[in-house]
C-alpha cells in the first residue's frame, strides 16, 4: 500500500497540514476501515506507509516519493511531518497520468483534487516497472529525457498546402468535439528549426493525425517519428495509392476533399477519438 496525497498548492519544506474531511477519498472501504479503530483513526500504522506527494495537474508538475514520520490532529487539519526519498528523482505528473492504472488511479478527476488517498499496490514495484532507461539522445532534433505528454493534445501531420487548410479546420472542430485540441506546426513558433518545433508537438500529443495524401516525404517522416515515440498514429489519406507500401497493414481513413468528404472523414475521426479517450 501507498499513501498518495495531492493537494493544489506545491508541497513544502516537510511540515505542512492536510484536511482530514479529504482523509480516505477514492479509497476501497475495506483498506479505509483497516485505518481505524471505531471512530479512532490509527496514524501510526497509516504514515507506516510509503507516500506520494503530487500538485494538482496532468502536466509538468513535479511528485515526490516520501516518508510522513509523525502526523496528528490539529483542528479539522492533519498535521504532518515528512521527508522525501533522495534516492528516488521525482516524478512529472504527465508520467504518473500516462501509467495512472498502475498507480492505482482510477479517476482522472484525482488529479484536479485535494485528497488524501490510500492506495492498495506496492508503491516501489510500480516505480521499478515504470521506471525506462533514459531515451538515446538524437542529433538532428532534441527530446527531453522524460515524456510529457499533453493528454488533450492531438497534433496534425500534413503538406502546409493551401489545398490543406479546409482538412485541418475540419480536424480542429472534430477534436473539440470531443474535448481535445488540434494543432500543426506552422501553429507554433518555439525554436529556430522547424523540425525541432515538429517533433516537440508529436512528443507532447497523445494522438498524431498524419495525412498521406500526395506522398509528402516530410509527412512520411513524421509518421516515423511518431510511430518511435509510441505515439497513436490515425492515418488519413485521399488516395490510396499514396499510403506507402510498408504502412498499408494498418488501418487508415480515406476521404474526399470536398465538403461531403471532408464531414463524413469528420465523423469517422470523432468516433475514433471517442474510442481512445475511453482506452
Amino acid at each position: 500500500m501507498y499513501n498518495l496525497l495531492i493537494r493544489y498548492k506545491t508541497w513544502g519544506d516537510g511540515r505542512d497540514a492536510f484536511p482530514i474531511d479529504r482523509l480516505f477519498e477514492a479509497t476501497d472501504d475495506n483498506v479505509a476501515a483497516s485505518f481505524k479503530d471505531g471512530s479512532t483513526l490509527l496514524l501510526d500504522r497509516l504514515i507506516s506507509h510509503p507516500c506520494l506527494f503530487m500538485q494538482e495537474g496532468v502536466n509538468d508538475e513535479l511528485a515526490y516519493v516520501g516518508t510522513i514520520y509523525r502526523a496528528r490532529p490539529v483542528g479539522n487539519d492533519l498535521a504532518i511531518e515528512y521527508t522525501y526519498e533522495l534516492d528516488i528523482p521525482p516524478l512529472l505528473n504527465s508520467a504518473i497520468y500516462s501509467n495512472r492504472l498502475d498507480f492505482d488511479i482510477t479517476r482522472d478527476s484525482e488529479f484536479t483534487r485535494t485528497h488524501w488517498a490510500v492506495k492498495d499496490v506496492d508503491l516501489y514495484r510500480v516505480l521499478l516497472r515504470s521506471n525506462r532507461p533514459r531515451r538515446r539522445r538524437p542529433t538532428v532534433f532534441q527530446l527531453p529525457d522524460n515524456e510529457r505528454i499533453e493528454p488533450a493534445l492531438v497534433s496534425a501531420m500534413m503538406p502546409f498546402e493551401a489545398s490543406f487548410t479546409p482538412v485541418y479546420d475540419g480536424l480542429k472542430a472534430t477534436a473539440e468535439k470531443v474535448g481535445l485540441r488540434c494543432r500543426r506546426a506552422d501553429d507554433i513558433w518555439e525554436n529556430p528549426a522547424i523540425i525541432q518545433d515538429i517533433v516537440s508537438l508529436i512528443d507532447r500529443s497523445r494522438v498524431v493525425i498524419c495525412d498521406c495524401s500526395g506522398r509528402n516525404p516530410n509527412v512520411f517522416y513524421e509518421i516515423g517519428i511518431a510511430h518511435t515515440l509510441g505515439r497513436e498514429v490515425i492515418l488519413i489519406t485521399q488516395n490510396e495509392a499514396d499510403v506507402p507500401f510498408d504502412l498499408r497493414h494498418l488501418r487508415y481513413v480515406r476521404y474526399l476533399n470536398n465538403a461531403e468528404g471532408r464531414q463524413e472523414l469528420c465523423r469517422k475521426l470523432e468516433a475514433r477519438l471517442s474510442d481512445l479517450m475511453r482506452d
